[in-house]
């Protein structure tokens, strides 16, 4: 299995995450989106980087209950309902990151959106890794 991260020179640098991502290995694995939810269903984490960890940490449980790592990665879009302040919060996010998942990044997306699921959670992620 490999996931090949490119980065063209002719686009703006990528930091925090990949332009591209080729991946070649023989399991696909599709991840729900998840949210700060602790293990009895409530939303935990009051501001958006603690939803932000503990939405990373369960959807890391998840690729790992599939036999993954954060290193196989190679999709992961991110719903927020306030961009303005993930944006702000991106060198928090980044350091949550790298610590949770390292530093081989994804293809990634931020997008807004009006509300989630749970009407507490801040921020949702979701993605695809290729496994070996």
């Amino acid at each position: 299995m490999s996931l090949d991260r490119i980065n063209p020179e002719e686009l703006s640098p990528a930091t925090g995450f990949s332009h591209a991502v080729a991946a070649t290995g023989s399991r696909l694995v599709f991840l729900a989106g998840q949210t700060a939810l602790d293990g009895s269903g409530k939303v935990v984490g009051k501001g958006l980087a603690e939803q932000f960890e503990v939405a990373l940490a369960n959807l890391l449980a998840a690729l790992a209950a599939a036999g993954g790592a954060p290193a196989d990665l190679a999709r992961v879009t991110v719903y927020a309902v306030d961009v303005a302040a993930y944006r702000e919060s991106a060198g928090e996010l980044g350091r949550i990151w790298g610590r949770l998942a390292g530093r081989d990044y994804p293809a990634m997306a931020v997008i807004g959106v009006v509300r989630l699921w749970d009407e507490q959670a801040m921020v949702e992620l979701d993605g695809v890794a290729v496994l070996p």
